[in-house]
């Protein structure tokens, strides 16, 4: 019977993709983390893990799109380009795909990114209080 369990090969070129996908990565550089021929490794990846390394890479780049367009506002441009894509064309028409819907309307149906900053309670209570006014101090040698 055929294992399904990962080898340890395939675990470090699946965890480099998750680590650098926002990196221009092909399939021959997961292939040579594995230390495997490229047809073998695209082979037993989609084996074990159920899908092709090409796939597995842009799904994580799309997961992370996803994230920067509900917590940021960073332009999709922007975003495109911080998950590894190069064209913004493609990164939209492959958004749409994964998503149903564009990445500016998905981003629509999220509170505003502002909603998500998070303030340190010792910065609120600091900056939070009401201000006393302090009279200005007039030199003792002027004339009023």
């Amino acid at each position: 019977m055929v294992s399904t369990h990962p080898s340890r090969h395939l675990l470090r070129a699946r965890d480099l993709a998750d680590r650098r996908y926002a990196e221009p990565l092909t399939v021959d550089d997961l292939a040579r983390e594995a230390g495997w021929s490229t047809a073998h490794f695209a082979r037993e990846f989609r084996r074990v893990f159920g899908e092709t390394p090409h796939r597995f890479l842009l799904s994580r780049r799309m997961e992370r799109a996803a994230a920067l367009l509900r917590d940021t506002d960073r332009p999709v441009t922007e975003i495109c380009h911080a998950v590894g894509l190069s064209s913004l064309g493609s990164f939209t028409a492959r958004f749409t795909r994964v998503y149903g819907v564009p990445p500016t309307t998905y981003r629509a149906t999220f509170p505003p990114a502002q909603r998500h900053l998070r303030i340190p309670a010792c910065v609120t209570m600091a900056y939070g209080r009401p201000q006393t006014a302090v009279p200005e101090k007039h030199g003792s040698g002027s004339a009023a």
